[in-house]
């Protein structure tokens, strides 16, 4: 494939996360969950919650996105290809769900796309195993982010629990395959920066 060719196809990669509609290979955990009448107070936080995952499935495919377009190794690229497979897939599921309780993807979808695509290409241009180390914290904060969803959403709403725990335990198998590959650990300061940048993401997605 020609340099050209590789700049189409990331452009259109990347159009098609902001602005398409993801297309998921598998079924959404929320499809065998009978659904049940929500009250509007929790309808309302539940597509908040989901807004907010939303974004972070876009911001997960322009990290990875990047990452592997810096990564000079096969291995990890086909590694970061995987994982981002099956972030296409918790994106079209969060859209759905999202779609499901009457809500809407964050306006600001575009802004963290661009802000995660170049922190990928500066992660992958650090070295393997430091690039590994950024996914690897990444995917360890993102399990925690979406324990805190589940915590806050309670027993009530199945449907978006279900959709939750898969893609927490997916998450979880990402920073495993990561740490397995040789993962770095990450200096506080730099783990602490990501959470207070994830923060400010995930509180403005919640409203905007």
């Amino acid at each position: 494939m020609s340099p050209v060719d590789s700049l189409i196809v990331e452009f259109d990669r990347a159009l098609r996360t902001v602005a398409g509609e993801p297309q998921s290979g598998r079924a959404s955990p929320a499809d065998a969950v009978a659904d049940e009448p929500l009250a509007e107070t929790l309808r309302r936080r539940a597509a908040a919650l989901m807004r907010v995952n939303h974004c972070g499935e876009v911001c997960a495919q322009a990290l990875y996105q990047g990452q592997a377009l810096a990564s000079g190794n096969s291995g990890i690229q086909a590694a970061l290809r995987r994982a981002a497979s099956e972030e296409v897939d918790h994106l079209a599921w969060s859209a759905q769900r999202i779609r499901e309780l009457g809500g809407r993807t964050s306006l600001l979808n575009p802004l963290w796309y661009a802000g995660a695509l170049a922190f990928g290409l500066a992660a992958g241009k650090l070295g393997n195993r430091w690039n590994l180390g950024f996914l690897a914290e990444t995917e360890r904060q993102v399990e925690d982010h979406l324990q805190g969803h589940l915590e806050r959403l309670g027993e009530r709403d199945a449907k978006t629990r279900a959709v939750i725990e898969v893609m927490q335990r997916e998450e979880a198998e990402h920073r495993r395959t990561a740490e397995t590959l040789g993962a770095r650990q990450l200096p506080a300061p730099v783990a602490q920066g990501m959470r207070w940048a994830a923060k400010v993401m995930t509180t403005a997605s919640y409203w905007i």
